[in-house]
C-alpha cells in the first residue's frame, strides 16, 4: 500500500444551498465536503492543482461501508479510494478528473483498528444502523447527481463528456445515474448483475451443488432462506425492526428494462468465473430484441469478480490481478468515436 499524509487545508463557500470544504492530501487527491440539509457528501478527486480543463470520470464503488483512507496506528494513512488503487491511475487522470464518492455515512478516513473484512464499524452502534438506512439505491444516485451538478459548474472541467462506471454494486447504481442524467455520456458496468443481488446468491446456490461444491439438499435450504429473506426485505415491519433489510430490498431490484433504455455508449465488462457473468451474457440478448447497438460485452476468461485469476480449484490468486488491465481497456474505448 502506498502512504499518504494530510497536507493543506482550504475553506470557501460556493452557492447559497450548499456549504463545500476542500482539502489535499498527499500532493495526491484533493477531498470535497459539500454539506446540504445538514447532510455532508464527502469526495475526492485524484489529482492536487484543479487547473487542467478535463473531462469528470465518476467511480461507483462497490457495496460495503469502507473509508477512502486508512490509517494505521503510526498515523500514516492508504488511499483505497473505493477501489481505485487497483488501477493504473495516470491513464485515467491523463484523460479525466477521477472522482470518487466517499459511502454514506462513513468515514472518509477511518482508523485500520476500526475496521473487519473491509468494512468499517463504527463503535457507536447507532452509527451502523445510519449507515443502513442511507445504504439504498435512491440514495446514492441523489449523493452523485449532487456531486455532479456542482462538478458541471466548475472552471477546470470540460462538460463535454461524462463517463461514470462502476463495480458490483457501483456497476447497479451507474446505470440510473446514467438513466436519470442527460449528462452522462459513456456508461461503464464492471462485475455487474441487471438483475438483482439476491437473484445473484440464489444462483450461486444452485451452481454450487451443480459443480459439487455441496449438496443439493444444502443448496435447497440455502435458496429457502435467502427466499426467507427477501420476503423480509419487502415487509415495511420488518425493515423498520432491522434496518440492515433496506439494501437487500433496493438492490434486488433488476434494472435490465432501465438499462436498455439508455442511448450512450455502454461498456460491461465481466470475469468469467464470477457468477455475475452469466447475468451478463444473457444482457445482449435485451438489446438485440430492442434493435439497438450500443453495447459492448468484455468477457474475461478465468477471472473473478474482482478480476483475480482463479486457480485449478476455483480459488482466486491474490497474486494474479487484471485490474489495471480491464481499466484500461475500458478508458481506451472511451476515447474511441461512436
Amino acid at each position: 500500500m502506498k502512504k499518504i499524509f494530510v497536507g493543506l487545508f482550504l475553506c470557501l463557500t460556493i452557492f447559497p444551498t450548499f456549504g463545500q470544504k476542500t482539502s489535499v492530501i498527499d500532493n495526491k487527491a484533493i477531498k470535497f465536503e459539500i454539506t446540504q440539509n445538514n447532510d455532508s457528501i464527502n469526495f475526492i478527486v485524484v489529482d492536487t492543482v484543479l487547473i487542467q480543463k478535463k473531462p469528470v470520470f465518476l467511480w461507483c464503488q462497490g457495496s460495503r461501508a469502507y473509508p477512502l483512507f486508512v490509517k494505521n496506528e503510526n498515523d500514516e494513512i492508504w488511499m483505497f479510494g473505493g477501489g481505485i488503487s487497483n488501477f493504473d491511475i495516470s491513464s485515467i487522470t491523463k484523460h479525466y478528473h477521477l472522482v470518487v464518492i466517499s459511502m454514506p455515512k462513513t468515514p472518509i478516513v477511518a482508523n485500520e483498528k476500526d475496521l473487519r473484512e473491509f468494512e468499517w464499524i463504527s463503535p457507536n452502534p447507532e452509527h451502523r444502523s445510519d449507515f443502513f438506512k442511507a445504504d439504498y439505491l435512491e440514495n446514492y444516485v441523489e449523493r452523485a447527481n449532487i456531486v455532479l451538478a456542482f462538478l458541471r459548474e466548475q472552471s477546470w472541467v470540460d462538460n463535454s463528456k461524462l463517463v461514470v462506471a462502476g463495480h458490483s454494486q457501483g456497476a447497479r447504481i451507474a446505470p440510473q445515474i446514467a438513466f436519470n442524467n442527460k449528462n452522462v455520456t459513456h456508461l461503464g458496468l464492471f462485475a455487474a448483475n441487471p438483475f438483482g443481488r439476491i437473484n445473484q446468491l440464489v444462483r450461486q446456490a444452485k451452481k454450487d451443488a451443480e459443480n459439487g461444491k455441496t449438496t443439493w439438499e444444502d443448496a435447497e435450504k440455502i435458496i429457502e432462506d435467502w427466499y426467507n429473506l427477501y420476503k423480509s426485505a419487502n415487509n415495511p415491519q420488518e425493515i423498520e425492526k432491522y434496518p440492515y433489510l433496506i439494501p437487500w430490498k433496493s438492490f434486488s431490484e433488476p434494472c435490465i428494462e432501465a438499462l436498455v433504455k439508455i442511448n450512450i455508449p455502454i461498456y460491461l465488462a465481466c470475469g468469467t468465473a464470477d457468477v455475475t457473468s452469466d447475468f451478463c451474457d444473457l444482457v445482449p440478448l435485451y438489446f438485440i430484441r430492442e434493435n439497438k447497438d450500443n453495447l459492448t460485452l468484455k468477457r474475461y476468461f478465468n477471472l473473478e469478480h474482482n478480476f483475480f485469476e482463479i486457480d485449478e480449484n476455483g480459488v482466486p490468486d491474490w497474486n494474479k490481478p487484471h485490474w489495471m488491465e480491464v481499466m484500461n481497456e475500458f478508458v481506451k474505448w472511451t476515447n474511441e468515436e461512436f
